[in-house]
């Protein structure tokens, strides 16, 4: 890897306190072994521009921001009672959707970020300290704001933004959405196959309060007759950008080369330069799965992204990963049974000190929330479904 020596340590090498419950596992030095993959596999380009349609789109519907959103009345209530069913370990903080969201299987969670990813204040304007979970379904995209200390959520969905003839519109956004990253006031989607997709938590419209907005149709999206629709849902959310890897798509497999299959993200704060962390899922019998970190202000730009760290991730099946000063936790899915909890510290030759333990079913997207010093998680599965997260001393 074509890299300084100073850049491959920099914020990586750093022990970790195992939890006195963890295993540590005999084989966690077989990881060592692999090549680092080239850098230059996931350089990041500029997406096509979507400010057309957006501007268009803004001066028909009522735009709001994040706050507003969490301001507004008539949201859904957390509940209490999932953490039992979800199997979350001790010493937990638990958050339970309504039965219906808890229930539903046409929507499934995935991504996780907290206002502490986006601000290093840990508080939008309004005052506001939201969580924010991503969700995928029949081929939509919904991302829930939650406001913990108010015990309320919204769902927004996420649209893409375009012209249909001479008037704008939007359509549904149709990918996993495995992972999600708030930085700032841009929040980043993974789009598998392609790389990232962007959105900006200023730019969302009320479809309740816009003259041309309706909410009483699940059954349309973006523009029909003269009324905009968003199947039902009060809030959209227009994407405002993209990032493509430069070598094109990743195909669906792993390759253990090339672009990244982009399963999860995560934002690490504690570096001399703020990243973007982003990772593979990959089966048991192929080739290794690879994580990688860009510079994520870089991200603000339109010139060429290039990434600087990646390494082959210690086990398969990862369903999220999130670091911290120096410090790893890696999330593994592991179907009808409950998941993993690793941790790690990286060190010169590869990943050392792997320990785990025994978490939720169905672990998705972890994110480190500095001032509580917890690390939040979502079990996706319907039934044992819970917005959770566990203490971590090196989360701060």
């Amino acid at each position: 890897m074509n890299v300084p020596w100073w850049r491959r340590i920099a914020g990586l090498a750093a022990g970790v306190a195992l939890a006195a419950t963890g295993t540590v596992l005999a084989g966690s030095g077989q990881a060592a072994a692999a090549a680092p993959p080239a850098l230059r596999e996931f350089d990041l380009r500029r997406g096509p521009d979507r400010g057309a349609p957006i501007r268009a789109l803004d001066g028909r519907l009522h735009r709001v921001g994040a706050d507003a959103v969490l301001g507004s009345s008539g949201g859904k209530r957390l509940r209490g009672g999932c953490g039992k069913a979800a199997r979350v370990p001790a010493q937990s903080l638990v958050y339970c959707f309504d039965k219906a969201d808890s229930a539903t299987g046409q929507w499934v969670p995935q991504g996780v970020t907290t206002i502490s990813d986006a601000k290093a204040a840990e508080r939008l304007a309004g005052g506001s300290r939201p969580l924010l979970v991503s969700w995928h379904g029949g081929g939509r995209v919904k991302v829930t704001f939650v406001d913990a200390d108010r015990r309320t959520y919204r769902h927004v969905l996420l649209v893409y933004p375009t012209m249909k003839g001479k008037k704008p519109t939007f359509t549904d956004v149709d990918i996993h959405a495995g992972g999600i990253a708030w930085y700032g006031d841009k929040l980043y989607v993974a789009d598998t196959h392609h790389g990232l997709r962007e959105f900006d938590t200023r730019l969302i419209f009320d479809l309740r309060r816009s003259k041309e907005g309706s909410t009483r149709d699940s059954g349309h999206v973006g523009l029909h007759g003269r009324k905009y629709h968003g199947h039902g849902y009060r809030y959209v959310m227009p994407q405002t950008g993209s990032w493509k890897f430069a070598q094109g798509w990743t195909g669906g497999k792993c390759r253990g080369s090339g672009p990244l299959r982009m399963s999860w993200v995560a934002i690490d704060r504690t570096t001399w330069h703020h990243v973007l962390i982003a990772g593979e899922w990959c089966r048991p019998k192929g080739p290794r799965g690879r994580v990688v970190t860009w510079p994520v202000q870089a991200l603000n730009g339109t010139r060429t992204v290039r990434a600087d760290w990646s390494a082959p991730l210690p086990y398969d099946r990862l369903q999220g990963a999130v670091r911290t000063n120096g410090h790893w936790w890696f999330t593994q899915g592991l179907g009808k049974k409950r998941g993993r909890l690793f941790m790690a510290r990286r060190e010169w030759w590869g990943w050392a000190g792997v320990t785990y333990r025994t978490i939720s079913y169905g672990p998705e997207d972890l994110s480190c929330y500095r001032g509580q010093h917890r690390i939040w998680t979502v079990a996706e599965y319907a039934h044992k479904r819970a917005l959770w997260s566990f203490p971590a001393a090196p989360c701060r």
